[in-house]
């Protein structure tokens, strides 16, 4: 898509909004909001840069927007992302604009979900069946039951586990994070975490994009699955000890979001659920398990503000809104909730 050499668009953009007057407040806002475009690309589609983004990624990265932003706000960022397209395609440094057919049909689409393979938790727990690999399983289960970005699950170090196993914690003698202590059966997941970092002692290769830190319950079921991948866990190559590690060609090196999200279309192609070229409506993708966390759970609980929290879409002031015991609530209301996805039970 891009005609010409440019290391980092957004930066270019930027550059001549500034020679154009544009205020510093106004840059702020676009480089908010178009680094976490960039982000997305990276981490959930696995596209390099935006100029190497067609109009289904645009599309997709707005679905997202849709579940946890207003409208108003969709359609403010879409607007954003339109004016960063056409500026570019205008000065050459693009050959199109994928975000002109996205804003045309924006605004009657604007508060639609747009069709997804609509599967049963009794579908899920079929596909969940036939993957027989300790790590393969591991890393769909805590996609599943937790409703984390592949890059957070990616980001994730032993420290940010605290499995209530003696056995697991003498194996690898890495104690929890300061913040798990008293809180057996848990996992952590920062939202400091960004691309290109160093975190823990090893430079990080994707960004967590939560608003605020998060503690996410580790029901029965998810900790039996991680204690069968902990028994099989090679050797990590990085003092960070992260906690998936690749047991394929790439033996100890941490899973990376393009492994991750390929092991996850492998076992979708296999049912049916993914091909080469299929639209997010139809491909089942670490991103579509976050979208069925939210669904399921969402309807489960009737809370939106317990599923947001485990998203990592919310900040203080909606946590402040509920009980000074938040974390017992969040896993009280989780583990009555959340659905079976494995014939393990600990």
């Amino acid at each position: 898509m891009a005609t010409t050499e440019t290391a980092d668009p957004i930066a270019y953009f930027l550059q001549d909004l500034t020679y154009h007057g544009k205020s510093e407040r106004t840059l702020v806002a676009y480089e908010r909001v178009l680094r976490r475009f960039e982000a997305y690309l990276a981490d959930e589609l696995g596209v390099p840069t935006p100029a190497a983004a067609d109009r289904r990624a645009c599309l997709s990265w707005i679905h997202e927007l849709r579940s946890e932003a207003s409208r108003s706000t969709v359609a403010t960022y879409a607007s954003y992302l339109h004016r960063f397209y056409a500026y570019m395609t205008q000065v050459g440094e693009f050959e199109a604009n994928p975000m002109v057919l996205v804003m045309e049909e924006l605004d009657e689409s604007i508060d639609k979900d747009p069709a997804r393979r609509d599967l049963s938790v009794d579908q899920m727990r079929a596909f969940v069946a036939g993957i027989t690999h300790p790590l393969d399983r591991a890393v769909v289960v805590t996609l599943l039951k937790t409703g984390m970005r592949i890059g957070e699950l990616c980001n994730l170090d032993l420290r940010d586990l605290n499995l209530d196993d003696a056995a697991v914690e003498s194996a690898y003698g890495v104690p929890p994070r300061v913040q798990l202590e008293d809180r057996p059966n848990t996992l952590y997941v920062a939202s400091d975490v960004s691309r290109g970092a160093v975190v823990n002692g090893e430079e990080r290769t994707a960004s967590n994009k939560r608003k605020r830190d998060t503690l996410v319950p580790v029901d029965t079921e998810l900790r039996a699955v991680l204690r069968r991948y902990l028994a099989i866990r090679p050797d990590a190559d990085s003092p960070a000890e992260p906690l998936f590690c690749s047991t394929r060609d790439q033996w100890g090196h941490r899973l990376k979001t393009g492994w991750a999200r390929s092991m996850v279309t492998g076992h979708a192609r296999r049912v049916g659920w993914y091909r080469s070229g299929g639209s997010a409506a139809e491909n089942v993708t670490p991103h579509y398990f976050r979208h069925f966390f939210t669904t399921h759970l969402r309807d489960r609980t009737g809370d939106r503000g317990i599923v947001k929290y485990l998203r990592g879409d919310v900040a203080d002031d909606i946590i402040d809104t509920y009980t000074h015991n938040w974390g017992d609530r969040v896993r009280e209301v989780y583990e009555a909730n959340i659905y079976a996805l494995t014939p393990f039970s600990g």
